[in-house]
C-alpha cells in the first residue's frame, strides 16, 4: 500500500543549475505512513533526520490526504489517483482488489487516462524517467510506461538476512536502485531532466526492520503477539483503545489488517501496541536512510539545487489507535498523508495547511517542470501553495471507505470541522461522529476518558474531547457538514447514499 511519499528538493530558483534548465523531479512514496510518525508533525521518538532536513529546506503541509477508496486494499486506488490525478469515481479500476460501479462509463474513466499518466506526460516531456517500488497494489499499466522499472516488494530484513552479506532486503534494495539510476544518469552527462518514483515497500506490515533498529525502539520481530511490554519501546498513543468503540466500522466481518497482522492478530494491549510502533519507526528510520542516501548523491552530483522533491505516503494507518490496525477507517490517522515539499522557490521552514489531495500531485510537478498538466487530469496543482502564494487550494476535504459493504463510510472536513457517517451492514451499523480537530486533533471518543485507559495512555482528555454528533449545542453545526457532505458526494459522482440523504437517481 502505499506511507504513499513525495518529496520536493532544492533550495531557491536563483541557485538552478543552467538558467531555463527544467528541474528534475523525485516523488516519494512510502507504504502505511501516517504523519504522526515524523517529528515535523509532532513526534518525538521516531527518528528521522533526513526527512527532518527535507522539513527545515523545504515546507510541510499539515492537512494533506488520499480521497479514499472502494477497496480494501486501500493502496490500490490511492495509487492510481496519484499516478493518474483522476478522482476517486473516475478512476480505473478492477486490478484484482474490485472496481467501482462508473468503471465501464467512458464519459466517467475516459479511455485515454493511460496515456496522460505521470511517466507517460514526463516522457513526452523529454524527462528520463524511473521507478523503483513493491510490486502490485498499484497502477500497472502505467507503471510499466516509466523507461527504467525496478519494482519489487522488499520488506526485510531478519535476523537471518544480516548474516548474509550478499542480501539485501526492505528499503536499502529500493535504495540501490535509486543510486544505480542517479549513478548511470550522470555517467551520461546529466543534460536530460529526469522524474524520479522513489517508493519504498515499508512500513507495511510484515514490518521485520533492521535488527540493530528494531532493538533501538525496543521492539522485536514476532509472528505472534508479544505478552510482556518492553519499556524501552514507544509508548501508547494518546487515541488508543483496547478495541474500538462499536463493532464492524468497516464494513467487512473480518478484514485483514485487523485480524491477520504478523505479530499483532486480533490483539490491541499495550505490549502487542507498544512493539509494533517500535517495528513501524525501525522500519521508518531505515527508509530515512536510503532518503538521505538519494540526497547526499544529488548534492554530490550537483543536481540538488535544480531539483523538487515531494514525499508522502499512499494513505495513513492507526497502528493502535481508537483500537484499529489498518487503514480501512476515516478517522485522521488513517486518511491523512504526510506531504513535504522542497525545491526551487520553497522557502525553508515554512509551512501551510494545503489542503491536498494525493490526486493533486500530477498537475503540481508538472507546474513545478512548467509543463502542461494532462487534459485528463482532475487534480490541483499546489505549487502556489509550495511557493507561499496562497495557503490552500480547497476549503472542503471529502473521503471515502467503500472497501466493504456499501455505501461504507464517508468524511468530510471543512475548516476545524469534520464530520463522519458509517452505514453498513444492510443498515446494521449506522453511525455519525462530528469532531473539532482544532479542540480533539486525536478525534477522542467518550471511551478515551475510561481511567484505565487514562491509566495506559497517561493522557486525561478534556471535557469537550468527545465525538459531539449527539450534543444538542452542535446541531446546527453538524447539519452544514451533512448537507456539505451530500453536495461533495454528488459533486465527485459518488454511487452510493446514506439512509438519512436523498437517494441518488
Amino acid at each position: 500500500m502505499m506511507l504513499v511519499c513525495v518529496l520536493l528538493c532544492s533550495a531557491t530558483a536563483t541557485q538552478a543549475k543552467t538558467p531555463g534548465q527544467k528541474p528534475n523531479i523525485i516523488v516519494i512514496v512510502t507504504d502505511d505512513q501516517a504523519p504522526h510518525t515524523l517529528s515535523t508533525y509532532g513526534n518525538t521518538v521516531c527518528q528521522t533526520p533526513n526527512l527532518d532536513r527535507l522539513a527545515a529546506q523545504g515546507m510541510t503541509l499539515d492537512a494533506a490526504y488520499h480521497m479514499g477508496a472502494w477497496s480494501g486494499a486501500v493502496c490500490l486506488p490511492s495509487r492510481v489517483m496519484l499516478m493518474s490525478g483522476r478522482t476517486l469515481w473516475h478512476i480505473p479500476g478492477g486490478m484484482r482488489w474490485g472496481k467501482h460501479p462508473h468503471l465501464d462509463n467512458p464519459e466517467m474513466v475516459p479511455p485515454n487516462i493511460l496515456e496522460n499518466t505521470m511517466p507517460a506526460v514526463f516522457n513526452r516531456a523529454g524527462y528520463d524517467t524511473f521507478r523503483t517500488c513493491k510490486a502490485q497494489n498499484s497502477y500497472m499499466a502505467a507503471n510499466a510506461l516509466f523507461k527504467t522499472q525496478r519494482d519489487k516488494t522488499m520488506r526485510g530484513r531478519t535476523e537471518a538476512d544480516a548474516i548474509k552479506a550478499e542480501s539485501i532486503g526492505g528499503s536499502e534494495w529500493h535504495g540501490d536502485q535509486a543510486i544505480e539510476f542517479l549513478d548511470a544518469h550522470q555517467h551520461r552527462g546529466g543534460d536530460v531532466p529526469f522524474l524520479m518514483y522513489y517508493g519504498f515497500s515499508h512500513p507495511h506490515d510484515i514490518r521485520n526492520g533492521p535488527p540493530e533498529l528494531v532493538k533501538k525502539y525496543g521492539a522485536a520481530n514476532v509472528k505472534q503477539p508479544p505478552t510482556q511490554v518492553n519499556r524501552d519501546a514507544p509508548p501508547l498513543p494518546v487515541s488508543w483503545l483496547p478495541e474500538h468503540p462499536f463493532p464492524n466500522p468497516y464494513g467487512h466481518k473480518r478484514i485483514r489488517d485487523e485480524v491477520s497482522v504478523s505479530g499483532v492478530m486480533s490483539s490491541r494491549t499495550e505490549a502487542t501496541v507498544r512493539n509494533e510502533l517500535g517495528r513501524e519507526y525501525a522500519c521508518i528510520e531505515a527508509i530515512d536512510v536510503q532518503v538521505g542516501r538519494v540526497l547526499d548523491k544529488l548534492k554530490a552530483m550537483g543536481e540538488l539545487d535544480n531539483t523538487y522533491i515531494l514525499f508522502t505516503a499512499d494513505h495513513g494507518i492507526a497502528v493502535g489507535r481508537h483500537g484499529l490496525m489498518g487503514k480501512q477507517n476515516l478517522y485522521e490517522h488513517s486518511w491523512r498523508v504526510p506531504m513535504l515539499a522542497m525545491g526551487p522557490g520553497i522557502k525553508p521552514g515554512s509551512r501551510a495547511p494545503g489542503n491536498v489531495y494525493l490526486l493533486d500531485i500530477l498537475a503540481t510537478i508538472c507546474e513545478f517542470a512548467g509543463i502542461d498538466a494532462p487534459p485528463t487530469s482532475e487534480g490541483k496543482s499546489f505549487a502556489p501553495v509550495a511557493w507561499g502564494k496562497r495557503d490552500t487550494v480547497r476549503d472542503v476535504m471529502y473521503g471515502v471507505y467503500s472497501g466493504g459493504d456499501k455505501p461504507g463510510m464517508r468524511a468530510i472536513r471543512w475548516g476545524d470541522w469534520k464530520l463522519i457517517k458509517i452505514d453498513t451492514f444492510n443498515g446494521e451499523l449506522r453511525k455519525t461522529q462530528l469532531f473539532n480537530l482544532k479542540e480533539n486533533p486525536e478525534e477522542l471518543v467518550i471511551e478515551h476518558h475510561d481511567p484505565a485507559v487514562i491509566a495506559k495512555t497517561g493522557n486525561t482528555p478534556k471535557a469537550n474531547q468527545r465525538d459531539l454528533a449527539e450534543d444538542p449545542k452542535y446541531l446546527g453545526v453538524r447539519a452544514r457538514l451533512e448537507a456539505e457532505l451530500l453536495k461533495q458526494m454528488i459533486a465527485h459522482d459518488d454511487p452510493y447514499r446514506f439512509w438519512d440523504q436523498e437517494q441518488a437517481e
